[in-house]
């Protein structure tokens, strides 16, 4: 093998795969990314065995051929060298290790046979759609927030896309929970979207498709099946196994006949609630929230440290109400609205609270209290 490639396009494509190789493997070839000079190509791909991304960048190959070699050591190397060199890649055909050559440098690293590079990537997927890459980043970014870390919980560990009826139009809908808050975050179902399976992403493959999608104006095409999902936006393709779980009916924990509204500008909101919390203990995190016509008082009571209060003016006119939140909670919701107004259907101090979005009619949010 013998390829050339300019050092900004290495990198970024090395970029873009590299991540999804664990520092620390048990299985040697996990912590290698596999390269295939073919073409005018030069292919990469690295794997953990429950995601793939794999890429092609343009190349001059004037040997073909494949080896695979330290994903995190190779990206490194490439990282280092100076912006716009050119990098030759070439392997001697009685050696047993990659040679790295830019200008001055060399460098050379051990490989692993590509035979034993794993492929997750086959079978067959039973549904497709494309859509712009804007509308996955959204359903990804309202909701990712509240993917649950409980491990024994596994069917929370990601986000439960699916699709659904709602007012006779069929949504794309994502919904992530971990039990003390929910998100929901819908779209328009793409063409071939209807009738698909409702697939739970890991949060692992979320953060990835996070980071594939951050170019708004492009196309990401969907394929998905019961146990795999892939999207491919230019030259990346990304691959992933679902969670084998049911997620939950999250319908039933989304209050309906919550009457007393509190609409309130959102960033003095915020910026109360992140001020108050100074005090607040590391564990309990509570801020109260104290409602009468027309005000609020945030509330904090620290034995430890102290106390700390705060008066806003909101849009109140329900029956006087005290209600206490984990701070952190509030922020992260508060963090994902877009428009200037937040609003807050109450019930009472024991039950949980539907949160809006004054500019996204698509999202919701439900927080359950916590006692103060």
């Amino acid at each position: 093998m013998r390829v050339t490639i300019e050092q900004s396009n290495l990198l970024k494509s090395l970029g873009h795969v590299y991540r999804v190789v664990e520092r620390r493997n048990t299985i040697p070839i996990l912590s290698n990314v596999l390269l295939k000079a073919e073409g005018g190509d030069l292919h990469l791909k690295a794997t953990d065995l429950d995601l793939e991304i794999y890429e092609k960048t343009p190349a001059v190959v004037e040997q073909a051929g494949s080896t695979t070699v330290p994903a995190h050591m190779l990206y490194e190397i490439v990282r280092k060298l100076p912006g716009g060199s050119e990098v030759m890649l070439s392997i001697d055909d009685d050696s047993a290790t990659l040679k790295i050559a830019s200008g001055r440098s060399q460098f050379t690293l051990q490989m692993l046979p590509v035979e034993d590079f794993p492929d997750i990537s086959a079978g067959e997927f039973s549904h497709s759609f494309a859509c712009a890459t804007g509308e996955i980043k959204k359903l990804i970014s309202h909701t990712q927030f509240a993917i649950s870390t409980e491990e024994t919980r596994y069917y929370l560990n990601g986000i439960f896309l699916h699709t659904v009826e709602d007012d006779g139009e069929t949504v794309l809908r994502a919904v992530a929970t971990d039990g003390h808050r929910l998100a929901r975050s819908q779209t328009s179902a793409p063409d071939g979207a209807d009738g698909m399976p409702g697939i739970i992403i890991p949060r692992k493959a979320v953060g990835e498709i996070q980071r594939l999608v951050e170019d708004p104006d492009a196309a990401v095409n969907v394929e998905l099946s019961d146990s795999k999902i892939r999207l491919s936006v230019g030259e990346t393709v990304l691959t992933s196994k679902l969670i084998d779980g049911t997620f939950p009916d999250y319908n039933r924990v989304i209050p309906a006949g919550n009457d007393k509204a509190l609409v309130m500008e959102r960033t003095i909101f915020a910026n109360a609630v992140d001020r108050v919390s100074t005090i607040s203990s590391e564990r309990g995190r509570a801020v109260k929230l104290s409602l009468t016509q027309g005000q609020m008082i945030l509330s904090v009571n620290n034995p430890d440290s102290g106390t700390a209060e705060e008066e806003i003016a909101v849009n109140y006119t329900s029956d006087d109400l005290q209600i206490g939140f984990n701070s952190r909670y509030l922020l992260d919701i508060t963090n994902q609205l877009a428009g200037d107004e937040a609003t807050f259907m109450l019930s009472d101090p024991g039950s949980p609270t539907l949160i809006r979005d004054s500019n996204e009619s698509g999202a919701i949010y439900v927080l359950m209290p916590m006692r103060v």
